[in-house]
């Protein structure tokens, strides 16, 4: 029902966090676009296999539309980092009852000549710690890997570290099926991604 979409990384300015994410993977993002109802904007990457990485921040110039903004966003304060990742299914309806508490109704968003609609998570923050992943559908929008440039970088991993990893795990078995995707049961949330850069490396956001 789940497909893997995009990893999200966080910035308290967007400039800071492209700079970071270039620095580690060594290749250039490409600019984005602006989300008029959480006043953010961002960057993105195309990875290899349709996926896509997104560097997002508060935009200083934009007034939200809409509060609480995505991903915790709203007094984010850390330096860059890996947020959260989201996932796309064709049927953000019907796959609505099937996710945990804390998801509120469904959003339809737009940035330029792209329309999609999105889980809208109660306080912002998404299940979990935000390692649950974000529901996105794109519906009949082109998906945004499409437009991006080959970078070569391949995800091999991400790892979702969390206290109620097992209850975790049940909930994305029913909806998911990624062998990149590996839960552990930590006493703190963490995320954390492998990527393998186009000269065979490795590097971990």
């Amino acid at each position: 029902m789940l497909t893997f979409d995009h990893l999200v990384i966080g910035a308290e300015r967007l400039e800071d966090g492209v700079a970071w994410a270039q620095e580690r993977l060594g290749v250039p993002l490409e600019g984005g676009g602006n989300h008029a109802r959480y006043g953010t904007h961002n960057a993105l990457l195309g990875l290899e296999n349709g996926a896509y990485l997104e560097v997002i921040a508060v935009d200083p110039d934009a007034e939200a539309e809409h509060l609480p903004r995505w991903f915790g966003l709203d007094g984010f304060e850390s330096g860059p980092r890996l947020l959260t990742w989201v996932c796309s299914t064709q049927n953000l309806s019907g796959a609505l009852p099937r996710l945990p508490e804390g998801f509120s109704g469904i959003a339809e968003l737009s940035r330029g000549d792209l329309h999609w609609k999105m889980a809208e998570a109660q306080t912002g923050v998404l299940p979990f710690d935000q390692c649950f992943p974000g529901i996105i559908d794109w519906g009949t929008t082109p998906h945004p890997a499409t437009r991006l440039k080959t970078s070569g970088i391949v995800l091999e991993r991400l790892e979702l570290q969390h206290p109620e990893a097992g209850k975790l795990r049940s909930i994305l078995a029913d909806l998911l099926t990624d062998d990149r995707v590996h839960l552990s049961a930590q006493e703190r949330p963490h995320l954390s991604a492998t990527l393998r850069r186009p000269d065979g490396s490795l590097v971990t956001l």
